[in-house]
């Protein structure tokens, strides 16, 4: 899955793609270095973004959609609102990609259901003005499980087909660093879901804290995708569905030698 953010306030590339004739020449690169998925949002998550309203989100993200659409690349939208991912999917989107897993917009799951199209339900806690504060758990790894379940039931119940659903752990939301990698350290139990498992971490601020030079300054978001494609291949080796990137081509690179190792080591055993 390619990252395009077509905000202005994005943690990594905030503007840069926020034209829509940047945003759909940046799509088509990012499909032509092998995105399956190119993955379109207009509101910006990073800690403490304040929300756009929902006309703008879908005036930055429809022309774009639509775009892609008729190139023939496949796309999902990044929202959290129900109209945006009906109005996005009657553009042309394939995946409703919803980082907050239904609890945003008390419609979207019924909204998803009517639609028929497959949808990425993250773990999520509040909004980004307030998710920092939201990060005490029994366990991380256990209570991120069961609070996808939860969700999970929700969709069910709303009439979404159980087998169109994927999880996403929510890397960097609601969770400090030690925790983002204690959920990537166990990402085996949320297999236990029975839901592709989808995992993001490409550019998050947990690997720039990895990263810090001696003054312990952060490594800044454009000089992390080294790290990113590290746990891109050991998420894959892990048995991740898909990963979500910045930067597709080293992604894709690092998933065929993932892929190839598992294969290797799957022969062996046998």
């Amino acid at each position: 899955m390619g990252v395009l953010n077509v905000t202005p306030d994005s943690f990594s590339d905030g503007g840069r793609y926020l034209d829509p004739g940047r945003a759909l020449d940046r799509g088509r690169l990012l499909a032509a270095q092998g995105a399956d998925l190119v993955d379109v949002g207009g509101e910006s998550t990073r800690p403490g973004a304040e929300r756009p309203s929902e006309e703008e989100e879908l005036a930055r993200v429809l022309p774009v959609v639509r775009g892609l659409a008729a190139d023939g690349v496949l796309v999902s939208v990044d929202t959290m609102r129900a109209r945006v991912a009906r109005e996005c999917v009657a553009a042309g989107a394939s995946l409703v990609n919803d980082v907050s897993g239904g609890r945003a917009d008390e419609r979207m799951l019924a909204e998803v259901a009517r639609l028929g199209v497959p949808y990425v339900l993250m773990h999520w806690r509040a909004h980004s003005t307030r998710m920092a504060r939201l990060t005490d758990y029994d366990d991380v790894v256990e209570d991120v499980a069961r609070e996808l379940s939860v969700q999970l039931e929700a969709a069910a119940a709303a009439g979404m087909d159980p087998a169109r659903v994927a999880v996403d752990p929510g890397i960097g939301f609601s969770k400090t660093g030690d925790q983002n990698w204690e959920v990537l350290g166990r990402l085996g139990r949320l297999h236990d879901l029975g839901h592709p498992v989808l995992v993001a971490t490409s550019r998050k601020r947990f690997l720039g804290t990895l990263l810090a030079d001696e003054h312990g300054e952060q490594r800044p978001p454009g000089r992390r995708d080294d790290a990113t494609t590290a746990t891109t291949a050991l998420a894959a080796v892990a048995g991740a569905w898909c990963v979500r990137a910045h930067d597709v081509a080293a992604t894709a690179d690092a998933v065929r030698v993932a892929s190839r190792w598992a294969a290797a080591a799957g022969a062996d055993r046998g």
